[in-house]
């Protein structure tokens, strides 16, 4: 039985990650800040986990025994506009729960993920990409994201051969940071990524994809 560990579980995509790979009978390891009935209905172990806590994140491979596929979900907006000290220091935050926690969860479990010949991937966001940046704004997401997909780039490479490593965009979905306007469901988002994610490669390592397997420019 394949496994998977998926941060940020408790609600949106997390939550439909969650509920697809053990519909399919994959073991799923979820993690969460604070466990929703949702998530704790779906029979997979849960696992408290505050991406913001890198003692924690740096350690989380020792909990577990095998792992095929990591899943780094867990995200947040941060402030819309940095101008004040408080402003930096939630910038600060974001980046810590959207860049430094995930390649740190990423290290730790990577001995298990080489030994399965898995897979890392990490959520991120087409605001993370630089050249495709027209509008500007929002520079706390857009600066942690880009700085994700460096890291998961550089992950990529110093493990070639070990693992496959890539960072995917979900496409603008109907979840709380997505709002109810986007035009696609979580289980429409999840169910694309899934499928480029089973279509991955080593050659494909260290790539940034949309959810629908087109390649997005860094």
């Amino acid at each position: 039985m394949p496994s998977v560990l998926i941060t940020g579980a408790n609600r949106g995509l997390g939550l439909e990650f969650a509920r697809q790979y053990a519909s399919d009978g994959w073991a799923v390891v979820a993690t969460a800040r604070e466990v929703t009935p949702e998530l704790d209905s779906l029979g997979v172990r849960v696992e408290t986990l505050d991406m913001s806590e890198l003692e924690a994140v740096a350690g989380f491979g020792q909990r577990l025994d095998s792992l095929d596929l990591l899943v780094a979900n867990a995200g947040t907006y941060g402030p819309k506009s940095v101008t004040t000290r408080e402003d930096g220091e939630t910038w600060l935050e974001t980046f810590a729960v959207q860049t430094v926690g995930p390649f740190l969860l990423a290290q730790s479990v990577l001995p298990l993920v080489a030994r399965s010949n898995g897979k890392l991937i990490a959520i991120t966001s087409r605001m993370g990409s630089i050249e495709d940046n027209t509008s500007g704004g929002y520079i706390a997401y857009r600066s942690s994201k880009t700085a994700l997909n460096s890291a998961w780039r550089c992950l990529a490479i110093d493990n070639r051969g070990k693992v496959t490593a890539a960072v995917l965009h979900p496409g603008w979905v109907q979840t709380r940071m997505g709002g109810s306007s986007a035009p696609l469901t979580p289980e429409q988002s999840v169910a694309g990524l899934r499928k480029v994610i089973e279509g991955l490669g080593p050659q494909d390592s260290g790539e940034f994809f949309s959810y629908d397997g087109s390649q997005i420019p860094w």
